[in-house]
C-alpha cells in the first residue's frame, strides 16, 4: 500500500473544509487557462504554416526537377518527359506523385487593361486535389495527351483586376523567338488561395500550349514536379532525388524555391515559444504559492506524521501528490476549454482574418496527437520539478513546533 499516497488523497478529500480551498481553485483555474492558451497557439500556428505551406505546395509542388540552369526563369529549357530515373524515384518510399509542367511569362490583355502573368501548363498527370479545393466557380479543365484544349482556370484576384467573369474569353500575348504571338482561352474556372504572391501571377493551362509556343517535341515539358507524403521529409528525399537524376538536371525542394516565406514561417515558432515559456512559468509560480499554502495549513498534521516516524521524504510526497492531483485537475479543465475552442473555430470559422495580411480569411487550427500529448506531459512535467525545490521546506519543520503550531 503507498502511504503517502493514501494520506494525499484523504487530504484532498477534506479541502472542502480548509481555507485553502479558494487558493487550490484558483491554482486549477490558473492551469487550466495557461494550458489552454497553451493549446490554442500551437493549433493556431500548426494551422497557420500547414496552410501556408499547402499553398505554396499547391503551385510548385514539393520538389522540382528542372534543366539545370543558373538562373531561376519562368522560361526554362525543356527536359525529356520519359527520364530513365522515373522508375527509380517511383519506387522511393514517401514519394506519393509525380506530374510534368512548364511555364511561360506572357500579357493578359482586355479592352482597358493589361496585366503580366504566368501560364503554367499542365497535363493529364496532374493532381488537382489541392485547386478542387480553392476552386471558388466553375470547374477545373480536363488536359489529355492525344489532344489540346483553350480552357484554363485563373484567380478571383486578377478577375477582379481586369474585369473578367466566368465563361469569358481571355487573350494572352507571348513572345516566342522574335515574334509576339497571341492565344485566345477560356475561362471554365475561378480560383482564390489568398496567397497575393501566387493569385496574381499564375494562370493554369494546357501544357500542349506552351509545348506549341516554344517549337518543343512532343515529349518534352519544362519541369517535373514531385509530391511526398510527409513534409518532414522533404529534405531527405530532395537529396534523394538530386542525387538519383544525374549531372545535367536539377532538384530543388520548395523550400529552395521559396526561402522566404519558409523562413517566415519559421520565425513564428519563437512567438510561441515565448508564449509557452511565460505560460508554464505562470502556471509554476502558481503551484509554488500553492503547496506553500497547504505546508502552512497542514503544519500540525506534518508535526504529528514526524512525530510517528515518518521521514522528511516520505512527508514531502504526500504534498506532491497533492500538488500533482490539483495539476491534473488543471490540465483536464483546459485541455476540455482548448479542444472546445479550437472545435468552434475548426467548424465555424467564428474568428476571421483580411485576407490580404494574413493569406486567408478565418484562423486556422490544426490539431496534433503528438503535439498536445507532449505540452500536456511537459507542463506536467515542468511543474512537478519546481516544485521540489520549495517542498524541501518541510525538513525544517520540527515534530514539537509543528504540533504546537496553531
Amino acid at each position: 500500500m503507498n502511504t503517502e499516497l493514501f494520506i494525499a488523497n484523504r487530504m484532498v478529500a477534506r479541502t472542502k473544509a480548509n481555507f485553502s480551498r479558494p487558493i487550490v481553485i484558483i491554482a486549477i483555474i490558473s492551469i487550466a487557462l495557461g494550458l489552454s492558451v497553451m493549446f490554442l497557439s500551437i493549433a493556431i500556428l500548426s494551422g497557420f504554416q500547414k496552410e501556408i505551406r499547402e499553398k505554396v505546395i499547391g503551385f510548385g509542388g514539393h520538389i522540382q526537377v528542372t534543366s539545370f540552369e543558373e538562373n531561376q526563369s519562368f522560361e526554362p529549357k525543356p527536359i525529356r518527359k520519359d527520364q530513365e530515373f522515373l522508375s527509380s524515384l517511383n519506387n522511393l518510399d514517401g514519394i506519393r506523385h509525380i506530374q510534368v509542367f512548364a511555364t511561360k511569362a506572357g500579357i493578359i490583355k482586355t479592352d482597358d487593361q493589361i496585366q503580366g502573368v504566368v501560364l503554367k501548363g499542365v497535363g493529364s498527370d496532374f493532381d488537382w486535389s489541392f485547386f478542387n479545393s480553392k476552386i471558388k466557380e466553375g470547374r477545373h479543365f480536363l488536359a489529355t495527351d492525344t489532344g489540346r484544349t483553350d480552357e484554363v482556370i485563373i484567380s478571383r484576384k486578377l478577375c477582379n483586376l481586369l474585369t473578367l467573369k466566368l465563361h469569358d474569353d481571355l487573350r494572352m500575348y507571348f513572345i516566342a523567338g522574335d515574334h509576339v504571338l497571341g492565344r485566345k482561352f477560356s475561362i471554365v474556372g475561378i480560383y482564390e488561395t489568398g496567397l497575393e504572391e501566387f493569385d496574381d501571377l499564375y494562370v493554369l493551362g494546357d501544357i500542349h500550349h506552351i509545348r506549341r509556343l516554344n517549337r518543343w517535341e512532343p515529349g518534352e515539358v519544362g519541369g517535373l514536379e514531385i509530391l511526398i507524403d510527409d513534409f518532414n521529409e522533404i529534405d531527405r528525399l530532395g537529396k534523394s532525388v538530386y542525387q538519383s537524376i544525374g549531372f545535367n538536371l536539377d532538384a530543388s525542394t520548395i523550400k529552395q524555391l521559396y526561402p522566404q516565406i519558409f523562413d517566415w514561417l519559421a520565425l513564428q515558432d519563437i512567438n510561441v515559444l515565448i508564449i509557452l515559456i511565460l505560460m508554464i512559468l505562470v502556471a509554476g509560480i502558481t503551484m509554488i504559492s500553492t503547496l506553500l499554502i497547504l505546508i502552512l495549513e497542514r503544519t500540525n498534521t506534518i508535526g504529528v506524521l514526524k512525530a510517528l516516524g515518518m521521514n522528511n521524504r516520505s512527508v514531502r510526497k504526500i504534498f506532491l501528490y497533492q500538488s500533482v492531483f490539483i495539476i491534473g485537475l488543471g490540465l483536464l479543465f483546459g485541455n476540455i476549454a482548448g479542444f472546445g475552442l479550437a472545435f468552434l473555430q475548426k467548424s465555424f470559422g467564428l474568428i476571421t482574418l483580411p485576407q490580404e495580411s494574413y493569406y486567408m480569411s478565418v484562423v486556422p487550427i490544426y490539431l496534433d496527437g503528438w503535439n498536445i500529448l507532449i505540452l500536456n506531459l511537459g507542463t506536467l512535467l515542468i511543474c512537478y520539478l519546481m516544485l521540489i525545490i520549495p517542498s524541501m521546506i518541510i525538513t525544517r519543520i520540527t515534530p514539537i513546533k509543528a504540533i504546537r503550531f496553531n
